[in-house]
Parts: C-alpha cells; sequence; structure tokens
C-alpha cells in the first residue's frame, strides 16, 4: 500500500470511528432537551464523585473555582489522523448553567480509541466571564489553559491551581499527565 492510500484509509477509519461511537452521556429520546439535560447532568455528578475520590484536594479546588466545565465522557479516536467529541455542563455553585460540545482534531502518531473525563476550572471571575461570552472557546488561544498535574502522592494542592484557567484528565487508568488539551474547541449547545 502506497503512503497516501494508508493516510487516506488511516483518515476514513479515524472519521468512522468518531461518528460510531458518538457521545456516552446522553441517552434516551436525543429530540427532548430535558432528556439530554438530565443525562448530561448525571454523568457530570459522576465524573465529579470520582475525581474526587481519585484526586485528593480536588474537591476543594474545585469548590474554589469560579465555574467548572465537565466532560465526562470524550471520545477520542485516531490512525495517524484523530479527533476527539464530547457533551458536558458548566456548572456554577453546583449547578449546571449551561450545556458544551467539546471537539479536537489532531494529526501525529497515534492509534486506537479512548474515552476521558476533562474537567476545566474557571479559576477567576475574568476568565469566567470571558468563556461565558464567547460563542465558541479555544484552549490556547481564547484561553491559555494549564493542566494540573499531581505528584507521586496524587495530592492537589492550592498552590497547583495559580492559574486562571486550570484543568484535570481523567481516564479509566487514573489522572492523566503528558496531555494538551490546546486546540480543543468548546461550543454551546442548543439545549
Amino acid at each position: 500500500m502506497n503512503r497516501r492510500n494508508f493516510v487516506t484509509a488511516g483518515l476514513s477509519l479515524a472519521a468512522l470511528a468518531l461518528f460510531t461511537t458518538g457521545c456516552t452521556t446522553t441517552s434516551g429520546n436525543p429530540g427532548d432537551p430535558a432528556l439530554q439535560r438530565e443525562a448530561i447532568d448525571s454523568a457530570v455528578d459522576s465524573a465529579l464523585s470520582r475525581l474526587y475520590q481519585e484526586a485528593p484536594g480536588s474537591k476543594e479546588i474545585v469548590a474554589s473555582a469560579r465555574g467548572v466545565l465537565v466532560f465526562p465522557s470524550v471520545i477520542s479516536a485516531g490512525f495517524i489522523v484523530g479527533g476527539a467529541n464530547g457533551q458536558g455542563a458548566l456548572r456554577r455553585g453546583g449547578k449546571s448553567t449551561g450545556y458544551f460540545r467539546m471537539t479536537e482534531a489532531s494529526v501525529g502518531l497515534q492509534a486506537g480509541t479512548q474515552s476521558q473525563a476533562v474537567f476545566i476550572l474557571f479559576m477567576t471571575q475574568d476568565a469566567l466571564g470571558r468563556f461565558e461570552a464567547s460563542r465558541g472557546w479555544t484552549a490556547g488561544v481564547d484561553g491559555s489553559l494549564s493542566l494540573l498535574t499531581v505528584g507521586a502522592n496524587a495530592r492537589v494542592t492550592t498552590q497547583t491551581a495559580q492559574q486562571p484557567v486550570v484543568g484535570f484528565v481523567l481516564t479509566n487508568s487514573g489522572l492523566r499527565a503528558n496531555v494538551s488539551l490546546n486546540g480543543t474547541r468548546i461550543t454551546p449547545l442548543d439545549l
């Protein structure tokens, strides 16, 4: 197989994987906004509970944030060219105030699929205000996003979160390090 056919096959496989996996945060009647919001909120609650359990100190940082975007199940797939897609909610004061879609495209050495939970914390009112005023927000372009890293004891401290916008990525195997969300596009859902 020549290189051109190989790349074309990789692109087709990545697109097919993303479109067939869909988003697992919504179930029931996809046309009923109330059911979609309920499904997303339930998945957000579960993802936050898991984060609090796996990363001591994360509950305090989430509580001190002005707002937190939670994407409970971001499905990533790719073969040479890849992408990711997921739905989530913005929480302020423990209540959902908006619903959003996260999308991402990437090129590079990659193969396979993965599901991960993504948490984006707006630590200042200014950062949250800029996000809420946008009709589409791109990490690294519209706002700098620093991923929180945890030490060997997996403890998060307030000194870990000194940036206006910080995030966690949680996979089935725990907190994920060495990941970038720059270029990730977040747009509002009309629910």
